[in-house]
Parts: C-alpha cells; sequence; structure tokens
C-alpha cells in the first residue's frame, strides 16, 4: 500500500498554466497556494494581479481572485482590505508592473502601512508584452529595447525594490527570495509564510520578491536561465530578510 506525501495544494486548481516552459510562475503560485491552506486562511484570501505575464492568476487560485489594471494592485488591494478587513489581501505582481507603472501605488501602499500582502516577481525584464528593458532590468543586459545592453548613463540603474521599501516606516516585513533550487525554495516558502502572517496579526505592510527567471525573453533554455540568475541576479539583488516587526519595534 503507498502513502501520498506530495500533492496539488487545495489552493491550486487543477487546470494547466499557461506560462513558458521554465518560468517560475508556476513555482511561486503553487507556494502561495501551500501556504494560504497551512494557515488555514484560503476562504479568506483575496488575490489581485494586474496586467503581466500573471495576468491571469484568477483562473488558477481556488480562492476569490480578480485582475486589476496595470499597475494598481496595491490600490485596488487598499479598497478591497478596507472593505473588508478580516479578509486575507495580497496583490502578485510582475517587476515591468509593479517597479514601472505601479511604483507609486506599492510605494505609497508601504508608506501608508497598509495591512496587505505583496508577492513580487522579479525576472528582470517586461515578461508580457514581450522582452522590453525593466526597471530592474540588469546594467549591460540585452533586451527588446536595449539591444547592446542596458545602459546606466540613459537608462539609470535597475531599482532594488525591497531595500528602497524597508525605509519606510508602514513596511514591516520585506523579503527577497529565489525559487532556483529546492533549497531556496523552502526559504521562498517560509518568507512567504511570514508575510502572511504579518497581515494576519494586523502590523502592516509586508512584501517578498521572488527572483525568477524568463527564459523565452532572455533567449535561452530553462536550465540556461536558471544559470543566469544564479551568476547575475543574485549578485546585484542579495537575498535575505530586509526588514522585520521586530526590527521595527526597536
Amino acid at each position: 500500500m503507498t502513502e501520498k506525501v506530495f500533492s496539488r495544494p487545495k489552493g491550486l486548481k487543477d487546470v494547466a498554466f499557461h506560462y513558458c516552459p521554465g518560468c517560475h510562475h508556476g513555482i511561486i503560485h503553487r507556494l502561495v497556494a501551500e501556504v494560504l491552506d497551512e494557515l488555514d486562511v484560503r476562504d479568506k484570501a483575496i488575490g489581485i494581479a494586474p496586467v503581466g505575464c500573471s495576468v491571469l492568476a484568477y483562473e488558477y487560485f481556488a480562492f476569490d481572485a480578480f485582475e486589476a489594471a496595470h499597475g494598481r494592485a496595491p490600490a485596488v488591494a487598499t479598497g478591497v482590505k478596507r472593505v473588508h478587513p478580516d479578509a486575507v489581501v495580497f496583490t502578485y505582481q510582475g517587476d515591468g508592473d509593479l517597479a514601472a507603472i505601479g511604483c507609486a501605488e506599492i510605494v505609497h501602499a508601504a508608506a501608508r502601512g497598509e495591512k496587505i500582502t505583496t508577492i513580487f516577481v522579479n525576472n528582470a525584464i517586461y515578461g508580457m508584452t514581450g522582452g522590453q528593458m525593466a526597471p530592474t532590468s540588469l546594467v549591460g543586459q540585452v533586451t527588446n529595447t536595449s539591444p547592446y545592453g542596458r545602459n546606466a548613463e540613459s537608462a539609470g540603474y535597475p531599482i532594488k525594490v525591497s531595500e528602497m521599501l524597508s525605509t519606510l516606516e508602514g513596511a514591516k516585513f520585506i523579503a527577497r527570495v529565489a525559487v532556483n533550487t529546492p533549497g531556496n525554495m523552502v526559504k521562498a516558502k517560509a518568507a512567504i509564510k511570514k508575510a502572511f502572517e504579518v497581515q494576519i496579526r494586523g502590523e502592516g505592510f509586508a512584501l517578498v520578491e521572488v527572483l525568477s527567471t524568463c527564459p523565452t525573453n532572455w533567449g535561452m533554455s530553462p536550465v540556461e536561465a536558471t544559470g543566469w540568475l544564479a551568476k547575475n541576479m543574485l549578485a546585484y539583488y542579495p537575498l535575505g530578510v530586509y526588514k522585520t516587526p521586530e526590527e521595527v519595534a526597536k
């Protein structure tokens, strides 16, 4: 007789993802669903995804989820949480969305200390719209709009969202993780769980930045993309916890 020790979380529907082969969105979706199941808050969860690769996230989560206008997920989440304070509200956003058109939204949601959770997927490029340079694209990185590599003199430097938001008083938990190895997946899940626990306890704003690959728009195989992330993104975007509620209390 065999025993099942690993299965699909109840918070994730049994449907095929539309994401490209090697994309890390599927892993991150699973971690979010597992955490909500383990915290026993799936029935109170409301997810909000704006325009981007995760635009169809509501098709995959087995709880209330809907779409916001490009970059506006934090504003929509603010309204949802204030109307339904007992709900567990989170945004699921890419770097082109959150760090570009939605930069003001996320900064002010954190500054206000909105009691929401943000899952921020950073793959250093615009994924859904064709591979343009994003605010998080690395210096020298080739994209469709930086064919010779990002030039810091003309395009500026990549925005370090976690470091920036950690300076705001309203932000209570900020962490950067990755899902490129099994060990990092375990750490990523722990950070996501902590972020939701901060919201559940009513402590304030929480964000987990997840470094991710985009093999299609990077022009690489999934294996090559995972190696590129480890070699290049981890050097510029160090993993770790950038702010905790304990630090805020000091």
